[in-house]
């Protein structure tokens, strides 16, 4: 752990209060990270909240909007960054309306292990489509994005059956960076 959000005893703190499992870190898979400090704002989501992204990954995401708009594909970003305690707020959100810690994880990686954190992750939907659900994966956005997003250094996170436990998400796209040339 890092000292991004105070430590590693910080982050096992919250750990505790939200109840996830002690061994979540050496089960779940999924590498720690950061909290982004090279953040620039790229407009506002579907719901009007101001977006941040990693410098670098917002260029990428322009691009790729760009292309997307130029071939009659309207991409729309749901979310973007989130802070540690943005994700632990979200977790105990759904904590308090009753769900059950293990099956939360399965649709929200826990605080420290969201990629949302590295602002190179972005949730993606379309005009027509609900929003962060799996009919997503029906729409042309989502072939649009199969097709083109590697070519701007876009990555599917989550697909079927992926190691990490974590549920089919169509819509969760992380910047890995471009393509390296060989």
């Amino acid at each position: 752990m890092g000292t991004y959000i105070g430590g590693c005893n910080l982050l096992q703190e919250i750990h505790e209060q939200l109840g996830i499992p002690a061994d979540y870190r050496q089960t779940c898979g999924m590498p720690e990270h950061a909290e982004c400090s090279t953040l620039v704002p790229v407009g506002n989501d579907i719901l009007g909240r101001p977006a941040m992204l990693d410098a670098e990954t917002a260029l990428a995401w322009n691009c790729m909007q760009l292309a997307a708009a130029t071939e009659g594909q309207i991409l729309q970003l749901v979310s973007a960054y989130r802070s540690v305690d943005y994700q632990r707020q979200l977790i105990r959100r759904k904590l308090e309306r009753g769900l059950d810690i293990r099956a939360i994880l399965q649709v929200n990686a826990a605080p420290g292990f969201s990629e949302h954190h590295s602002g190179r992750a972005l949730d993606l939907g379309c005009p027509g489509q609900p929003y962060l659900e799996e009919s997503f994966e029906e729409s042309a956005a989502f072939a649009w994005l199969q097709r083109r997003a590697s070519e701007f250094g876009f990555r599917l996170s989550f697909p079927r059956n992926n190691p990490f436990g974590v549920l089919y998400e169509p819509w969760h796209w992380y910047y890995q960076g471009p393509k390296s040339k060989k």
